[in-house]
């Protein structure tokens, strides 16, 4: 099952292969946001608290686009390859 901090592959897209780490789920959307993956920019405004400007953020993705990432089976076949 996937769900927030499980490691995982994309398999689609433009980050396609790349592996992450989820930060966020959104389960009635089925979606997640991978860290460092699905980057976009996005213009935030100047407040009195922040200083705006353009900002790199992850956005959401389809879980039916993530494989879940065993870490023993991934040590396992690391193992057999020596």
């Amino acid at each position: 099952m996937i769900k927030k901090g499980s490691k995982v592959k994309i398999l689609t897209g433009k980050d396609r292969n790349k592996e992450g780490e989820i930060i966020e789920m959104d389960r009635s959307n089925e979606r997640a946001k991978v860290k460092g993956i699905n980057l976009v920019k996005k213009h935030v405004k100047t407040t009195k608290e922040k200083k705006g400007g353009i900002v790199s953020k992850e956005n959401f993705l389809h879980i039916s686009n993530l494989s879940l990432i065993d870490e023993k089976i991934k040590k396992q076949k690391e193992k057999a390859a020596k």
